[in-house]
């Protein structure tokens, strides 16, 4: 899937497809707070084999009452080749390779603090993780993290001006706080490059 069709996705340019993908991903969420991945994998793979057979029975049964021959229902469907070419394979695990090697790079520079800011930065990120962590599951922040993708787009999309200058006055009143913090604590000011 190319960056447009997720953009038309998400801002519910067909609303058939949105809903359609937006109320799958919330309903496999969902059910996988009730039970676990095995079941619910196994319960989704019954019920579309349950559909593909009745479906096969049906179109069989039609065929024979109507003496046609019109063969297979899904004869178009197992003529397509559906294996990875090895271009694409490749394609695709140079890309996650790159960005693990650069997660790991960042890593290793938070973690052997390069720049003591950033690290000060990351630790109290991961801080307010643990609260996070301690009011939500997994589960449950993609849950939000689904709804939020489907909700927000639209939401700024609607209210873009407003949503803009709150947000400018907000990153203004932060970077006044950092630049205090900044001057009254020694060690914390950056070094500018030349």
């Amino acid at each position: 899937m190319d960056a447009e069709r997720v953009v038309e996705l998400l801002y519910w340019r067909d609303v058939k497809t949105s809903g359609v993908v937006f109320g799958a991903g919330l309903s496999l969420l969902l059910s996988l707070t009730l039970c676990s991945i095995v079941s619910v994998s196994s319960y989704i793979t019954l019920v579309l084999l349950s559909v593909t057979i009745c479906f096969r029975i049906y179109k069989g049964i039609l065929q024979a009452i109507q003496k046609s021959d019109e063969g297979h229902p899904f004869k178009l469907y197992l003529k397509q080749d559906v294996c990875l070419s090895e271009e694409t394979v490749h394609k695709y695990s140079d890309c996650a390779l790159a960005r693990f090697n650069t997660t790991v790079i960042e890593l290793r520079r938070l973690f052997l603090v390069e720049d003591l800011v950033d690290s000060l930065k990351f630790a109290v990120l991961m801080w307010i993780l643990t609260y996070v962590g301690a009011l939500f599951n997994g589960l449950t922040l993609l849950i939000l993290g689904l709804v939020g993708m489907f909700s927000f787009p639209i939401i700024y999309e609607k209210y873009k001006v407003q949503i803009d200058h709150y947000v400018g006055m907000a990153n203004k009143r932060v970077k006044d706080i950092i630049a205090t913090v900044q001057a009254k604590v020694p060690g914390l000011k950056r070094v500018k490059a030349d």
